[in-house]
């Protein structure tokens, strides 16, 4: 349920939260420019409209039919923007996230998060802890790598988004990561969502291989209904027949999720291709169609990764899609506002 408020109803607000939370309903309160908006989360079944569309400054009154509350374009008709240290993911912004799959050595995350930062890059990316298909393979540093990360952005001032894969390390990552990501193969790990969902850090939720976009959205419904609001959503490319690339970067996600949602959503085409020389064109692409922005894997050298080097971009060639893709941004925003 969803209750609009008239404008600059402030009071009236806090005395309508107060009256959902006494019948027992979760109240999210969304403060915009002029008009506030409460979505009621819980039993809703048994309440009239009528219980509230009476009250003072009540604009309207309506039921979300979506199983994602939260999450939907209808409990928040405006863009939700994320702000971390003074840089924007969602609205009109252009998010580019780069850095290694996974940090190897010291000289390695700080060389990299030096140049990434020289070529345009908003946030260092880098795993520490590292989900692999084979237990045998490079399994990541662990805390030791999340110390790397730390003294990189104490280098460059670039925050750091690092992935969390189990709840045992929440206060570890939590500690030193600005955006904590959930991979794709977590995506429906509920328990490891309700965990993070109580913590006040930026999510970013990566699409899982098999999701459907309703599952996708549901994920982000278990971090909202804990009460954090600031969950950034990722497609990384789905799990199809074709068998060329890694993945199948599915862009009509892109248009769907700014149809259904008011949350940011990126494109990680590093992942979606798993072949270097497709990262550019698919970046193209996601800037084109009205992605908030992109997670790129950078290496200083791919050929010696411990972890997706087929994938990823010298710091070079990283330049010269970050100059491409936020050109054709730039157009787009300007072809929007005509």
């Amino acid at each position: 349920m969803v209750i609009v408020m008239k404008q600059d109803q402030g009071e009236k607000t806090e005395a309508l939260k107060n009256r959902a939370e006494k019948i027992g309903l979760q109240v999210i309160v969304t403060y915009g420019a002029g008009q506030n908006i409460l979505a009621l989360v819980g039993d809703t079944r048994k309440v009239e409209l009528s219980y509230f569309e009476g009250e003072p400054g009540v604009e309207k009154v309506y039921r979300i039919q979506e199983p994602y509350k939260l999450a939907s374009r209808y409990a928040n008709r405006v863009d939700t923007i994320i702000e971390i240290e003074g840089r924007k993911i969602g609205g009109h912004n252009f998010t580019i996230i780069a850095g290694p799959c996974s940090v190897e050595t010291e000289a390695q995350i700080i060389e990299t998060a030096i140049k990434v930062k020289a070529y345009g890059a908003d946030f260092l990316r880098g795993g520490a802890f590292k989900p692999r298909t084979s237990p045998y393979s490079f399994q990541g540093l662990g805390l030791e790598g999340l110390k790397f990360l730390r003294k990189a952005k104490e280098e460059t001032g670039l925050p750091i988004v690092t992935e969390l894969m189990d709840p045992h390390d929440i206060d570890d990552v939590y500690k030193y990561a600005d955006i904590i990501q959930i991979g794709a193969r977590n995506m429906q790990n509920f328990s490891l969502l309700r965990e993070v969902g109580r913590c006040d850090r930026p999510i970013l939720l990566k699409r899982g291989m098999s999701s459907t976009i309703q599952e996708f959205l549901m994920s982000a419904e278990y971090i909202m209904s804990e009460g954090n609001e600031r969950v950034i959503l990722c497609e990384r490319g789905i799990r199809t027949f074709e068998t060329h690339m890694r993945n199948t970067l599915d862009l009509n996600v892109v248009t769907a999720i700014r149809e259904m949602s008011h949350l940011p959503i990126l494109i990680d085409p590093s992942h979606a291709t798993g072949k270097v020389a497709m990262v550019d064109p698919a970046s193209r692409a996601a800037a084109a169609i009205g992605a908030h922005g992109l997670i790129i894997e950078v290496h200083n050298n791919p050929k010696e990764a411990l972890c997706d080097g087929p994938q990823s971009l010298y710091p070079e060639e990283f330049k010269q899609l970050n100059n491409t893709v936020r050109k054709i941004h730039s157009l787009v925003q300007k072809e929007a506002a005509c």
